[in-house]
């Protein structure tokens, strides 16, 4: 049973209308839309946006620690090494999402990340191309007009598809974007919008 996480201190802040529980509260307050450049941590994001394809976000955020502990910190280099012995112990884990597809991907998407880290000296550096270099800010009122995916995200997900990626959607990788801060969708009313800026 993972362990639940502090409840944020002040509960007088405007916050997006999603993060309204103990686990989302402090991944929107600390994480979510800040920019992200360090090469593991994008890994991560990728594979869990991948493992929450027709699940909600929260149910990943309960199973991250375990996540990252059967999946050795998100090491790439270390995932793109995994064996059918790893695979069977990880379908056999319920701290995870068990799924045999997803569990797969995530070991072809270490090789094609490796494969992209080679090619351009960083996954950092490949993924930024897609919003030129820089956070896109947005400056959304409401929740509903907010994007599922939008072209960058489109052209993200047919480049990852075309280098041997799975479950990288435009919608996923739209999600992954709001994740690592390549955008700033949190609305005009929250107190982390114009912190991002």
């Amino acid at each position: 049973m993972p362990q639940k996480p502090k409840p944020p201190s002040t509960t007088a802040l405007h916050r997006c209308p999603w993060a309204a529980n103990e686990w989302n509260i402090p991944y929107h307050d600390e994480e979510w839309g800040v920019p992200i450049h360090h090469d593991r941590l994008l890994f991560e994001f990728l594979i869990l946006e991948g493992a929450q394809a027709g699940l909600s976000w929260d149910t990943i955020l309960r199973k991250r620690a375990r996540y990252q502990e059967v999946f050795d910190n998100f090491d790439p280099q270390l995932v793109a090494r995994y064996d059918a012995k790893k695979v069977r112990a990880l379908l056999k884990d319920p701290g995870i999402i068990r799924n045999r597809l997803k569990i797969a991907a995530s070991i072809s998407n270490a090789q094609a990340f490796l494969e992209v880290q080679k090619e351009f000296g960083g996954f950092d550096a490949y993924i930024w191309r897609f919003v030129g270099e820089k956070p896109k800010q947005n400056n959304w009122t409401t929740h509903k007009k907010v994007p599922a995916k939008t072209p960058e995200s489109d052209a993200m997900s047919k480049d990852l598809l075309k280098r041997g990626f799975r479950f990288v959607g435009s919608t996923i990788c739209y999600a992954f974007m709001q994740a690592t801060g390549m955008v700033n969708d949190h609305l005009t009313t929250c107190f982390r919008h114009r912190l991002l800026l």
